[in-house]
């Protein structure tokens, strides 16, 4: 009997292949010789315009087959000179500017591509590149919110103040509310700039069949199908004439949901003209130069409360650092305004943002997407009001939950999607109790104490969050039963390592009675699913899952109406386990792999199996071979889109030690409890929330971009760029679960893959001023992220004015 696999911790299938190293990467593509390999020249200054490009010496390289800058770009497609798409419009967007594939007349960051060269390899074409002479009359840039703010200088000469979009949200009058309380606080809070880095950066290969007039694309992407509409667009092609085709994927984490990067439409763009195909692998510092960037914000907050620190008021306004261009919207910044209000209810809330240009790489979602910062926000304030208060930090943060019998709940504001911010479910309370146990809450000021006394500081830090998942606007899945009783399945989202393949096999081989091990899953592939967004904002459970598991049960309808007709019973009588089709109480039965010979009636027989379903062995010879709305095959093709967002939740806690005398900072104890609605596979959300864990440790305590005020970026490589080793991750993570099932989706889940990272800044900023009170009352973290030698610095200008 086939065992029901939803919420169990089945082994990831796609584990082994990848272990062995049997992965199957962009750059593993067409490696056969007669591949062309392109390199692009990219700026070193930050701000200048450009005043010439002589390619000259270039030409006449042997080996060289192209050679292109931006005046070349209009003979092959007039839409591939214009600017790259603005992929989010917004109406406070009233300034969005975005880059071009090959830099006309100015360039306004280090890295912004303004020649590619084609060449048999890329050492010939990196040498290429050192022949092109490009003259520059210098531009003053303008680097960090502080100079954007100040507009002394503009990155773009006519966006005003170098304001890109503005926008206000307001949900009762908070200025009124704060005005009024008895107690108010106003606190200055900043977070600075860092990225992605995944181990695999951007690749795109492509190959141009005359033949067929066909192009094939095979990119490191998160959204394969908004390649596929991009390269359409610009190449003037039909939508039917692309496919892409996105591989083994070596992490993303949101860089590589923008889209076209100039190289996506650069590289089919060449290997058409020349009739060869063309690769494009980004190198380390291209990366960290040329792909994106997030999180530079800077906060200000006023907030009004009563005697138990229950919000009466709360006034935010922030300033957000998005680059030199904005091709994903006001995604960020919309989801910082909106998600920095958790699980509490401020009764008064005005929010007010500028997003802002800066001469630096632009800024898209990075795992967490604006979140991590709103987060920051809250909790600090939450910390603040219970420090101001003397009252416990979870007391005050009780005391504000939205409680379990609210739901839903309306926020009062617009989310990302341009739906209302309307919570489905969630019981704060339970996930508070939960995590104050895994951690030892009550029992932490004793310990606190008796660390104390032996000459050790510790501190106890908690936060909490709500993560908008499974955002629209669809997914769909199209599921195949083969003769041979395999079950294939194909979902148009991406996969990065979430496990797609082992999950969403689950699902599948729960609602079609077959064996987990006869599933096979395909993801990012134009060929197999058309229409599909992408992989983002943790929605690929709820949105590829629920589509898939309509598409499953729309088979599964069909299997056993065929069924039914082939063993002469009814449907109601009927049931599937381990792939066969039976009669209850009965000895009666049939495969599927025969029901889907049956499925498709046959004129040709073309071996023993199909002999059944051939003109004369099957059907009603009064009646149509294929009746009326139905089709032959046996499969369910569905789509899913959602009225709103799922909201998942969660609740962090850390334990941490501050050295008096060096500063360094030990992570001793580390608790999370979750919420995600019903848990599909528990082993592979835990994964989740431990690499979201780890990256949120970098997040607070290592990873920034630094760069200085010519605009240089100073640590573009993993030597200077510091990243926590397995020695700084917390060693073991104490996980417990909570489930508050979705209404929402037919499978009541919530997204789960940016939870561990959300809350990791706040929690470690609480916990390490925690530490610090002993020896240094009153000291307050107001920026992050927090090194050793930056604690070392807090200290002594926290002793120097208290002195």
């Amino acid at each position: 009997m086939t065992t029901k696999l939803f919420g169990t911790g089945v082994q990831r299938v796609e584990d082994e292949r990848l272990l062995r190293g049997q992965g199957r990467y962009v750059d593993d593509v067409l490696v056969e010789s007669g591949t062309l390999h392109a390199a692009v020249l990219r700026s070193p200054h930050a701000h200048a315009r450009i005043t010439d490009i002589d390619v000259t010496d270039v030409l006449d390289l042997e080996g060289i087959h192209l050679v292109w800058t931006h005046e070349d770009l209009a003979e092959l497609s007039p839409a591939l000179a214009e600017p790259l798409p603005l992929l989010i419009p917004h109406p406070a967007l009233t300034h969005g500017r975005t880059q071009y594939a090959l830099a006309r007349e100015e360039i306004n960051h280090v890295g912004e591509a303004i020649a590619f060269v084609v060449a048999d390899d890329r050492y010939l074409a990196e040498d290429a590149l050192a022949r092109i002479r490009v003259d520059y009359d210098f531009l003053d840039p303008v680097v960090g919110i502080d100079a954007a703010r100040a507009a002394d200088r503009l990155v773009h000469d006519d966006v005003p103040g170098n304001v890109g979009a503005r926008l206000e949200q307001e949900n009762g009058d908070a200025r009124a509310a704060i005005a009024a309380a008895p107690h108010r606080l106003e606190l200055e809070l900043t977070v600075e700039r860092s990225a992605s880095t995944p181990l695999e950066g951007r690749g795109t290969v492509a190959r141009w069949d005359p033949d067929l007039g066909r192009m094939t694309v095979w990119t490191s992407t998160q959204t394969s199908t908004g390649v596929r509409a991009a390269v359409a667009a610009k190449l003037g092609l039909d939508l039917a004439q692309v496919d892409v085709v996105t591989p083994d994927v070596g992490g993303a984490f949101g860089v590589k949901i923008n889209h076209p990067w100039p190289e996506e439409l650069l590289v089919p763009a060449a290997a058409r003209v020349l009739g060869r195909p063309v690769k494009f692998t980004e190198d380390r510092r291209e990366h960290f130069i040329s792909s994106a960037h997030e999180r530079a914000q800077v906060h200000h907050v006023e907030v009004g409360f009563d005697d138990d620190g229950r919000l009466l008021g709360l006034d935010v306004q922030f300033w957000h650092d998005h680059g030199a261009y904005t091709p994903y919207g006001l995604i960020v910044p919309i989801v910082t305004s909106t998600q920095l209000l958790g699980p509490y209810k401020p009764h008064n809330y005005r929010v007010l943002f500028e997003s802002l240009y800066t001469n630096t790489v632009m800024v898209t979602p990075y795992r967490g997407a604006g979140r991590p910062q709103g987060c920051y926000v809250m909790e600090r304030t939450m910390d603040a009001i219970a420090a101001y208060l003397g009252r416990d930090r979870a007391d005050v943060r009780a005391v504000n939950f939205i409680q379990p019998d609210e739901f839903p709940y309306d926020q009062g504001l617009i989310f990302q999607d341009g739906r209302e911010l309307e919570y489905d479910s969630g019981d704060y309370p339970a996930s508070l109790d939960k995590l104050k146990e895994l951690v030892g809450w009550e029992e932490f000021p004793a310990y606190q104490q008796e660390m104390a006394a032996a000459g050790r500081r510790v501190g106890i830090g908690l936060a909490c969050y709500v993560e908008g998942t499974g955002v629209g606007p669809y997914e769909g899945a199209h599921v195949h039963i083969e003769t041979s009783g395999r079950v294939k399945v194909a979902t148009g989202l991406t996969t990065q390592g979430q496990g797609h393949a082992t999950v969403f096999a689950q699902l599948v081989a729960d609602e079609l009675g077959v064996k987990l091990e006869d599933v096979e899953v395909v993801t990012g592939d134009t060929r197999r699913m058309p229409y599909a967004v992408g992989t983002f904002a943790s929605r690929a459970a709820v949105m590829s899952g629920s589509a898939i598991h309509l598409a499953a049960r729309r088979a599964k309808e069909k299997a056993l109406r065929i069924a039914a007709d082939a063993l002469e019973a009814s449907v109601e009588d009927l049931e599937i386990a381990d792939g066969v089709v039976s009669v209850r109480g009965t000895e009666t039965s049939i495969d599927l792999g025969t029901v889907a010979v049956l499925s498709n009636p046959l004129r040709y027989a073309f071996d023993e199996a199909s002999k059944a379903a051939t003109q004369f062995t099957v059907g009603d010879s009064s009646k149509p071979t294929v009746a009326e709305n139905h089709e032959p095959g046996l499969e369910g093709r569905d789509f899913y889109s959602p009225e709103r967002s799922t909201f998942a939740s969660g609740m962090h806690a850390v334990i941490v030690e501050t050295d008096p005398d060096t500063a360094e900072i030990s992570i001793l104890k580390y608790a999370v409890v979750h919420d995600c609605g019903r848990l599909i596979n528990p082993m592979i959300v835990e994964g989740q929330i431990h690499g979201g864990v780890a990256q949120g440790v970098a997040g607070a305590l290592y990873e920034r971009m630094a760069y200085d005020e010519s605009g240089q970026l100073l640590n573009a490589s993993f030597m200077d760029f510091l990243m926590p080793y397995v020695t700084e991750v917390p060693a073991s993570i104490e996980i417990d679960h909570l489930e508050t099932p979705s209404p929402l989706n037919p499978l009541g889940i919530k997204g789960a893959g940016e939870a561990g990272v959300i809350p990791s800044v706040a929690v470690f900023a609480a916990a390490i001023e925690d530490a610090e009170r002993l020896d240094h009352p009153g000291l307050a973290i107001r920026s992050m992220p927090i090194s050793p030698s930056e604690l070392f610095g807090l200290r002594r200008r926290h002793a120097k004015e208290g002195a």
